[in-house]
């Protein structure tokens, strides 16, 4: 396992610390070069707010500068929760693919979906599925959209399950939705993980209570996923979509499960709360049973690299 290099990380009695790296929304694309008769459908509004505010506030000096504070640090896993994407263009996935390859391979990287991957509707090998690797279960057993959640990738004690929030909306709204399938596989998967005592960590783009995110913005089927987590329990949930920090909770018949969303991975911060952060989730076992110690990274624009900016230490739901 891989030590993390930094001096805020503890080791409980003499357990050694699981440590996964969580980052959202890095809109890491340019439009420069984007052609007009791409934008003839919703991508039209995403590029004019693109170039009126989004790419002074995406900044890939910001995103690099995490990039190198990760390569540093070397978590053992590193999640992004969505919105790789300003508008889902299939140059803009090409973009992220190659992206991606270049900051790990897949056995340590998980990526899901956001709603700027999946702006309109449009071809998934060409988008979406060129990231299948990043985001597939272990074992999966097919590879096309509509099996690919949720899924299912073991590392180290945690099981991270992939959900998929991203589907085109009408302009003005960015909505998600997970749907009927998705949760009832996912209810089967909690259950199974959670039988055979993993760390559940769940990861979905959209916050799931409505009192994250406004009514455009929300996660339209959120209640029944509560109640699936509040009847088979997890024991943590990541999110991106909000753009701020975000530490929430969810009662479980089991405990309360931290629900954490992060800033934009690129962001400069033109408004209060909205500078790039990530966090670090450091995962082991206590006198008290399993704890959380969380790290929070963040963009310091004087430095013009990521320093520390505080810890707190959290527990888990029971097993």
């Amino acid at each position: 396992m891989t030590q993390v290099k930094h001096n805020d990380v503890v080791q409980a009695e003499g357990i050694p610390v699981y440590t996964l790296a969580h980052l959202s929304d890095p809109h890491l694309t340019s439009l420069d070069d984007v052609k007009m008769r791409e934008l003839l459908n919703k991508r039209l509004l995403g590029y004019l707010s693109w170039r009126s505010h989004r790419r002074e506030e995406h900044r890939a000096e910001v995103l690099q500068a995490l990039v190198n504070d990760l390569r540093e640090i070397q978590p053992d896993h590193t999640v992004i929760t969505g919105d790789m994407t300003h508008v889902g263009l299939p140059q803009e996935c090409r973009e992220v693919s190659a992206w991606l390859s270049s900051l790990s391979d897949a056995r340590c990287l998980t990526v899901i979906p956001g709603n700027h991957d999946a702006y309109v509707a449009a071809p998934w090998g060409k988008t979406m599925g060129l990231w299948t690797s990043y985001m597939a279960s272990d074992t999966a057993a097919s590879l096309t959209r509509d099996a690919l959640f949720p899924a299912l990738r073991e590392r180290g004690p945690l099981a991270l399950i992939g959900l998929s929030s991203a589907s085109p909306t009408p302009p003005f709204f960015a909505t998600g939705r997970l749907g009927v399938a998705q949760l009832a596989a996912l209810e089967r998967l909690l259950q199974e993980t959670g039988a055979r005592g993993r760390i559940r960590v769940l990861l979905i783009h959209h916050p799931p209570m409505k009192h994250a995110i406004g009514w455009r913005k929300r996660l339209t089927d959120g209640d029944a996923l509560c109640g699936i987590i509040a009847k088979h329990g997890v024991e943590m949930v990541l999110h991106g979509h909000t753009h701020r920090s975000v530490m929430d909770k969810l009662q479980t018949d089991s405990g309360e499960a931290p629900v954490i969303g992060v800033p934009s991975a690129s962001g400069i911060g033109l408004k209060p709360g909205k500078r790039a952060q990530y966090h670090l989730y450091h995962f082991y076992d206590g006198p008290w049973g399993r704890r959380l110690r969380i790290s929070v990274r963040g963009y310091d624009v004087e430095e013009e690299r990521f320093v520390a900016q505080g810890t707190r230490q959290s527990s888990l739901p029971a097993e």
